[in-house]
């Protein structure tokens, strides 16, 4: 498994299958090659059908496609004790599954494109003790683990 680890919610996850283009079908592609490991959660899978199913039906099987090609680690939605503990972790408490379970997984980044929620309140990622951002804050950061000088 690739030392380089990362957490797609599932805007990231629906911006990489949506987009032929973007550091969403970037990093989806590098988790093909095997330079990156990205892990999703159950919910975000179930997120992911649920809105390509809604506004994009005809990408269903290029979504399955992908998320098998490019080797994708699916986790286990977290436990409603741990779910419940971490609710202070942010204000919308539909994303508390989504931290804890990128919490679990020991992941290096958290993509995301849900700034509102996630990335405009610092105190998100000091709280889960996760790296977040943008997809393409995330492939800066795999670019910098990939050359050795960090991120």
């Amino acid at each position: 498994m690739p030392e380089i680890s990362l957490f797609f919610d599932s805007s990231a996850l629906m911006a990489g299958i949506v987009s032929a283009q973007g550091a969403a079908r970037a990093l989806l592609l590098l988790s093909e090659e095997g330079k990156v490991q990205l892990t999703i959660s159950e919910q975000v899978i179930a997120e992911v059908e649920r809105n390509l199913a809604r506004k994009v039906p005809q990408a269903l099987p290029l979504a399955r496609e992908l998320i098998l090609s490019a080797q994708l680690r699916v986790v286990r939605d977290p436990p409603v004790e741990e779910v419940r503990a971490a609710q202070d972790w942010i204000r919308h408490a539909a994303d508390v599954p989504i931290l804890v379970a990128a919490a679990r997984a020991g992941v290096g980044f958290l993509a995301t494109l849900n700034t509102h929620h996630f990335i405009d309140d610092p105190e998100v990622a000091r709280r889960s003790g996760l790296r977040i951002g943008t997809p393409g804050d995330a492939l800066g950061w795999v670019r910098g683990q990939l050359a050795g000088t960090g991120g």
